[in-house]
């Protein structure tokens, strides 16, 4: 049960792009994020108030810069610039960067698996967004390496605070803060480029209403409460398994929504980049075990 909750949690995340180009095309990426966000941590804080200690401020002011604010304004430069289906797929090379962060960062020396694993991601990576094959907008490619770095770095947030903070706590607040951030910057742009901001308010129409009521109700307050509720409930193998429904909802939607479509070989690259992820982490969470017991 728990797999197919997580499910439904990456399923809705890898709808962000097709529905934030659907239904919100020409919308700022900031004023998106914040729209994301904020609304979404108020409710959650409404249906269960909490407020964090003084000592708990630091942390989550860090965590909703980086997990949020950064995160969100980066996806929806994402949506805004790249097509469905490869925002979803390129999501899926985490392990590498994470990999390779680690490395960099921590010391921590990768395994012969995931040196395997990380090279082949790299070299599909390179086929799909082969500029000879596929026109991608740099911009979007530069904020999808960027939101991939701002996942691992507030990955290791979360996992520093342990048992220490109420999950619910820190859920809600990273939004609230988060989207207070993405608010205050949105409106700073908006000062200096009002047109960007007037245009899609003064158009705004039920489309747009349902695609933001998308992103605030399932794309962000059910998966996200998913997501945190099932973070001590699952496994590694879990979350990898359940994690291919991402990029697969990537892929779907962006064919059904915006109409993407892709040759066949690409469609394959996908397929192998969403294959090998599965199979590295899955292997070197075997071999982990195998080493311990």
């Amino acid at each position: 049960m728990n797999v197919i909750l997580a499910m439904i949690a990456a399923f809705f995340w890898g709808t962000t792009y097709a529905v934030a180009q659907y239904s919100l095309s020409g919308w700022p990426p900031l004023l998106l994020g914040a729209i994301r966000a904020l609304p979404a941590g108020l409710l959650l804080l409404a249906i269960k108030p909490s407020l964090p200690s003084k000592k708990d401020w630091p942390i989550l002011i860090r965590l909703g810069s980086v997990n949020i604010a950064m995160f969100f304004g980066l996806l929806f430069i994402m949506a805004q610039t790249l097509p469905s289906a490869i925002s979803g797929v390129g999501m899926v090379s985490l392990p590498v960067f994470a990999m390779f962060y680690y490395w960099l960062f921590h010391k921590t020396r990768p395994t012969k698996t995931q040196v395997t694993s990380g090279a082949i991601l790299i070299s599909l990576a390179w086929l799909l967004f082969d500029p000879l094959n596929l026109k991608l907008n740099p911009v979007g490619l530069l904020a999808m390496f960027a939101a991939l770095m701002s996942i691992v770095i507030g990955s290791n947030i979360i996992k520093s605070l342990g048992p220490k903070i109420h999950w619910w706590t820190v859920l809600s607040w990273q939004l609230i803060i988060g989207g207070l951030l993405l608010s205050v910057i949105a409106f700073l742009q908006a000062l200096h480029s009002p047109e960007q901001y007037l245009i899609p308010l003064q158009n705004f129409n039920l489309l747009n209403a349902l695609g933001l009521t998308w992103l605030v109700v399932l794309n962000t307050m059910l998966a996200y409460a998913l997501y945190v509720w099932l973070l001590s409930r699952m496994t590694v193998v879990e979350f990898t398994f359940a994690g291919i429904s991402n990029p697969l909802a990537g892929i779907l939607t962006g064919l059904l929504l915006v109409g993407e479509k892709f040759t066949l070989f690409q469609y394959m690259l996908m397929g192998l980049i969403i294959m090998t992820s599965l199979l590295g982490s899955l292997i070197g969470t075997y071999l982990e075990r195998k080493k311990k017991g």
